[in-house]
């Protein structure tokens, strides 16, 4: 745990030391989301409701999704796939700790970091500029938080599987960018997935990637509870455990091709 730890703390700091990369991600963050937030609401267009979601909430909506780019590393990332190309696996191993978690540890770190310097600045930001949704009870942000937590473990889980693949192709950057890209649309991060039509809704839910962006929103603005909440947090936990599994499975596939590869 000690290692885990300092694994962790290491990686925030590092995350600190890139000032004007961080800078450059929140103003571009905060742009889009502000186009985001435009769409809306000329979508709504004076509606007052759609779907169960007011346009405080739609707007909202927007800010959260933007808010979970660098705390979900949406977009991309390539860390572990970096490593067997250069062969830092290699050494990575005989560390005195497991390999997903040596990663899991610093992604806790750069996660945290990133919530921090732009997941809060970009709701800050919301909340000066609009009237944004905010969760009305303490049980609310309890709630949130966990989803927010396990959020972050589905989406690493599934980036360590993703990366995995380097094990058996020379560029497996093309194979990563499609599972992003794929991620992005069923996860409910361009556009709230009660506005889909209910055959999309259910394609969704049978991949892990409504658990990190959609769960979150409903809970944060309150869509869900009860029942309704339990349901999503187990899921949550369901594919934490299975896309761990499917992990490990494929990294002890991957060590042993690469040994005999004489890697």
């Amino acid at each position: 745990m000690r290692l885990f730890w300092e694994l962790s703390k290491l990686a925030f700091q590092r995350q600190l030391t890139y000032r004007a990369a961080t800078l450059a991600g929140l103003a571009t963050n905060f742009f889009f989301g502000m186009l985001r937030a435009s769409v809306l609401i000329a979508l709504y267009h004076g509606q007052s409701e759609i779907a169960g979601m007011t346009i405080t909430d739609a707007i909202t909506f927007t800010g959260l999704t933007q808010a979970a780019i660098a705390f979900l590393s949406l977009f991309s990332w390539y860390e572990v796939m970096d490593s067997v190309y250069t062969g830092a696996v290699s050494s990575d191993m005989l560390k005195p700790m497991n390999y997903f978690n040596f990663w899991l540890a610093q992604d806790s770190g750069r996660a945290f970091a990133s919530f921090l310097l732009r997941g809060l600045s970009i709701m800050i930001a919301y909340a000066l500029l609009f009237d944004i949704t905010v969760p009305q009870s303490a049980d609310q942000w309890l709630a949130f938080i966990l989803v927010l937590l396990l959020s972050w473990l589905v989406s690493f889980s599934w980036r360590f599987l993703v990366n995995l693949a380097a094990f058996w192709t020379p560029n497996a950057l093309g194979i990563a960018r499609l599972a992003f890209i794929l991620s992005w649309f069923l996860s409910g991060f361009f556009m709230p997935l009660r506005f889909f039509p209910v055959w999309f809704v259910r394609l969704c839910y049978l991949t892990p990637f409504p658990y990190t962006i959609n769960a979150v929103v409903e809970v944060y603005l309150g869509l869900v509870d009860g029942q309704a909440l339990a349901a999503i947090i187990l899921a949550q936990i369901a594919w934490i455990l299975l896309l761990v599994l499917a992990g490990m499975i494929a990294l002890r596939a991957g060590v042993r091709r690469l040994e005999i590869l004489g890697g």
